[in-house]
């Protein structure tokens, strides 16, 4: 790895054993073994690594998780393959709950950074890209504007549900099986009131 990776990597590991707050340079450095001015070498700063190493973080473990599955309805439903999506979720959100949890305490600080949102900003199309991309490879006869309407649906609930199974993790959240009920009601697919 070079300098850049083991800055990435060392500002996970002190984010997560001290949270965003405790993270100092000085440690982030110390746990990547490169001088404190790499990071402003490779970063221009210690929050904007903060919000890469994050965004990378989450990125892979969740987004690679939800690109799996969604790869995983090839051959189903694009509704039957969200119900399963979605109810696989859960435990994906509590093996990261940890990265969740700094995520969500550098959420304050990235609201706060023009620099940081910006970043953000540029990544959002990235990350429906690919996604959309691996719902057309799963479910070949989606237009591409359907894969990329269905991608941002996924990226709002992932982030939604996320956010709440984070903070409440005790609490029953809307699983696959109530998401598609709320979608076929969307649709239209309402059984008359008996």
């Amino acid at each position: 790895m070079g300098n850049r990776e083991d800055l990435l990597a060392g500002a996970r590991k002190v984010i997560v054993e001290r949270g965003v707050a405790k993270a100092t340079a000085r440690d982030i450095a110390s746990a990547a073994g490169v001088s404190l001015a790499a990071i402003g070498y490779h970063f221009g700063s210690k929050e904007q690594l903060i919000t890469e190493a994050l965004t990378d973080t989450l990125g892979t473990a969740i987004g690679d998780s939800m690109e799996q599955m969604i790869r995983e309805g090839s051959g189903v439903a694009p509704l039957e393959a969200f119900v399963a999506m979605w109810n696989a979720m859960p435990k994906v959100f509590a093996d990261n709950r940890d990265s969740m949890l700094a995520s969500m305490e550098n959420l304050v600080r990235v609201a706060r950074s023009p620099e940081s949102q910006r970043f953000f900003a540029e990544s959002l199309p990235g990350a429906y890209r690919d996604m959309a991309a691996a719902l057309r490879e799963a479910h070949p006869h989606l237009r591409a504007e359907q894969a990329e309407a269905m991608a941002e649906l996924y990226f709002v609930l992932v982030q939604g549900l996320g956010v709440l199974q984070t903070i409440v993790p005790d609490v029953r959240l809307p699983d696959g099986d109530r998401l598609a009920q709320a979608v076929a009601a969307l649709m239209g697919d309402v059984p008359a009131a008996g």
